[in-house]
């Protein structure tokens, strides 16, 4: 079964300095039929303003990637790191027992656009961990590339969930198949551009769940989109 969420209707607020959508409830939005897809507990698509930004605040528990689509993002931690994320580096953040970090746009004048993931971890009480590492853009054009997955599994960094999370870049006409095996789910979200999945049109900001074991067909149908493939247990 293929339940779609569309990008309006996410709670979505404008707050100047801040443009965000949240496809799950998340502080002020709450929806108690969003709170999340099976370990997915928040999607957020955020445009911060060149000089803006998120103050250091705590996480825990969680495993947090960020994704950027234009722009640079700057993240300080509580371990140490400090470090500058553009398009094509894969962060990730297990905040397990406890880490204070805070996020800001990097350039004075240009806004900054992102999504950022929030999973639940297998275990409470993980020690802390940042991991950050570089793609070459061009190796997500016509594939699904493994960002994410469990430690053992092929992908760019490791995540503590059984998940694998791919991501893709489709020209028109282009197409990626992914199994999904039996008692495995999946959830689709949109980032730009337009695809076609099993049948229904998904635009930038949109999201899909999908709950059958078989073949997902992703094909590019409008200008260049991308997305993230999640497979989750």
């Amino acid at each position: 079964m293929l339940t779609l969420r569309r990008r309006e209707d996410r709670g979505s607020f404008d707050h100047g300095w801040l443009r965000t959508a949240h496809t799950f409830s998340f502080a002020d939005y709450h929806d108690p039929a969003q709170m999340g897809y099976r370990s997915l507990r928040v999607i957020n698509e955020d445009v911060v303003a060149g000089g803006q930004g998120f103050g250091t605040h705590p996480h825990r528990d969680m495993e947090i990637l960020t994704w950027v689509l234009q722009g640079a993002l700057r993240h300080q931690d509580s371990l140490g790191n400090g470090s500058v994320i553009r398009p094509g580096d894969v962060q990730i953040m297990s905040a397990g027992t406890g880490i204070e970090h805070s996020e800001f746009n990097d350039s004075a004048r240009d806004p900054v656009h992102l999504f950022q993931i929030w999973i639940v971890p297998e275990r409470r009480g993980l020690r802390p961990r940042y991991d950050q590492r570089p793609v070459d853009r061009s190796a997500l054009q016509g594939r699904l590339l493994p960002i994410a997955a469990p430690s053992g599994q092929q992908a760019v960094v490791p995540i503590f969930q059984d998940v694998r999370i791919l991501a893709t870049v489709l020209a028109r006409g282009q197409e990626v198949q992914h199994a999904l095996a039996p008692g495995r789910h999946a959830w689709l979200q949109m980032l730009g551009g337009e695809f076609e999945l099993d049948g229904q049109r998904l635009r930038a900001g949109d999201g899909a769940s999908i709950d059958d074991a078989g073949v997902l067909r992703l094909r590019g149908v409008g200008d260049p989109g991308e997305a993230l493939l999640f497979d989750l247990a």
